[in-house]
């Protein structure tokens, strides 16, 4: 991009009440049909806009027509059986309800390509669309099929880049694979976690991101990191392999964290989306607070090279507060550009 600190959004977005109720995961639509199909189109228009007039320069959908960032793309999946459903451990922190694959998993038809489209349409900025990572797809599934989480998760970068290459005919600039289970299991992601990564983005010639964070603010995730002390330091377990990779981007959380921002330096030369609006908070950031995060961050990253972003999707919050969130990341943006166009 030509934009000096390009901004950008981690994930989702809030969904209009009308769409499905407010401040909640997994949602049920509160649509059906056509009105269904229409509504989500209509909502991920009013996300846009609200992208716009934040100043946001790379857009998306907002996730405005899915329900969870995971399982929408596993449902549309062959080999997974939603009915037969068991608990399990969700990133070793909280209990879900999960489907069971049951039988080799693939992918039949594209599963987000028509919606990348309708956004390619809307818009002649550059756009960016999320997918779930291997491992966190592994993750909210419980396998009665490989019995190999690996195995699995191999399966499942080859289908994401079936996925990821038609959304890259589509008209996608960034395809962002979204691993929050990278922050978790450490072995995992350097024994084969970021190499089934690297056979998703295989082929790709768009931009290729990573997104590892928190997660979302929701109670779970808040009460987990109340227990992981003074210092956030997963980043450091995954950096070294990621800055070798071929992805371009590394997505991470800053703005209210307690992550190192030196662990930055462990990326050097990969672009790197600082998160710099919390989203475990309604507060809103002020436009400074927001720049100050980011020129933190411009000691171990060059400007060209930094994207201001959200630390992890929005969903959870309530709509006005999540777009006044979108508006302060682009007004602190602004700041620090003119501060470098003066220095």
């Amino acid at each position: 991009m030509n934009t000096i600190l390009p901004t950008s959004t981690a994930g989702s977005l809030p969904k209009p009440s009308w769409l499905a109720q407010p401040e909640k995961l997994w949602s049920p639509w509160r649509l059906q049909g056509a009105e269904l199909t229409e509504g989500k189109q209509d909502a991920l228009r009013l996300s846009l806009l609200d992208q716009q007039r934040a100043g946001i320069d790379i857009v998306s959908d907002g996730e405005q027509t899915r329900q969870h960032f995971v399982t929408t793309f596993i449902e549309h999946l062959d080999g997974v059986d939603f009915k037969k459903r068991e608990t399990v451990r969700i990133r070793n922190r909280y209990e879900a309800s999960v489907p069971t694959v049951v039988g080799a998993v693939s992918r039949s038809r594209p599963v987000f390509v028509e919606d990348a489209q309708f956004l390619r349409q809307q818009t002649t900025q550059p756009i960016k669309w999320a997918l779930p990572g291997p491992m966190t797809m592994i993750d909210t599934l419980y396998d009665s099929h490989y019995s190999s989480r690996e195995r699995l998760a191999w399966e499942f970068a080859c289908i994401l880049n079936e996925e990821a290459r038609e959304l890259e005919a589509a008209g996608v600039d960034i395809i962002q694979f979204d691993e929050p289970a990278f922050n978790v299991f450490f072995d995992e992601v350097n024994d084969w976690g970021v190499a089934t990564l690297e056979r998703a983005v295989e082929g790709l010639k768009c931009e290729t991101a990573v997104h590892i964070c928190y997660g979302y603010g929701i109670k779970a995730n808040t009460e987990w990191k109340s227990t992981l002390g003074s210092e956030w330091r997963q980043y450091e377990e995954s950096f070294p392999k990621l800055q070798k990779s071929s992805l371009d981007l590394i997505s991470l959380e800053c703005h209210n964290s307690r992550v190192p921002m030196d662990l930055i330096e462990l990326i050097r030369g990969k672009k790197v989306m600082v998160g710099a609006i919390d989203v475990a908070t309604n507060v809103v950031e002020t436009p400074e607070e927001v720049a100050e995060t980011l020129r933190k961050a411009l000691r171990f990253v060059d400007a060209d090279k930094l994207y201001p972003c959200t630390n992890c999707g929005m969903a959870p919050l309530p709509r006005g507060v999540a777009t006044a969130k979108l508006q302060a990341l682009g007004a602190g943006a602004e700041i620090v550009r003119r501060e470098l166009t003066l220095s």
